[in-house]
């Protein structure tokens, strides 16, 4: 079945942005926000309403979720739902998070990325990357077998790396459970803590798995010469 013109004014500023997106820019593709209001000029907010795409499975990553995108681009990366079929793009499939509620979930998390530990600002090892932190929403697999989405904070590697995971809580308990004293005792102490402290030797591995191919390959030949020494 053919697509609709993203020109056909019949349709909502919303539907056209999905369709221009399909039709002229393609998954995976960059466009800027320059290129979004020249296609719809005299359109108020078209912006907004290609951002609300978000809410029905669309993926529109910003410098956020992709830090080679600068502040004028986004990446179309997947499509969602056919909002411009019949009976399509009505009910949004979550509800935006208020000014409020992102305040008060940053506190509760202590302003630290839930995932990695990192707080705003800081610059992740072996980079010049500075952390930003957001809301995410998390799916988290009850006792009953349900899903619901739980809101943390996270930072921006840790959003676009996670985004497709679901936690299984009765999964974790279940492993906390099978614990050792030993090891009980140093979970325990990071519960506590609300944070955990990584050794040197997690610290080099997070920075190895950071580097390019050929990097990797220099330190895989320095631990060859350490294993035939």
């Amino acid at each position: 079945m053919s697509l609709p013109s993203w020109t056909d004014e019949s349709y909502g500023s919303m539907k056209r942005g999905a369709l221009w997106l399909v039709t002229i820019v393609g998954e995976g593709n960059v466009f800027t926000k320059t290129q979004l209001k020249e296609a719809f000029p005299g359109t108020a907010q078209i912006d907004r309403r290609v951002r609300d795409l978000r809410d029905f499975g669309w993926r529109i990553d910003t410098n956020r979720e992709d830090i080679t995108l600068d502040a004028n681009e986004q990446r179309f990366v997947t499509q969602g739902e056919p909002v411009w079929e019949p009976g399509k793009g009505r009910a949004k499939t979550s509800t935006p998070i208020t000014a409020t509620q992102r305040r008060e979930i940053m506190a509760q998390d202590g302003y630290l990325c839930r995932s990695c530990g990192i707080p705003a600002g800081q610059m992740y090892a072996g980079t010049y990357e500075a952390a930003q932190l957001d809301i995410a929403r998390r799916q988290v697999r009850k006792d009953d077998g349900s899903t619901v989405t739980q809101l943390v904070t996270e930072c921006s590697r840790c959003r676009v790396g996670g985004r497709d995971l679901t936690t299984d809580a009765p999964a974790l308990l279940a492993k906390v459970q099978n614990l050792g004293g030993f090891e009980r005792s140093i979970l325990s102490g990071w519960v506590e803590e609300g944070e955990r402290e990584f050794s040197a030797l997690e610290v080099i591995w997070a920075e190895y798995q950071s580097l390019s191919a050929e990097s990797r390959k220099q330190v895989q030949d320095v631990l060859n010469e350490d294993d035939n020494g």
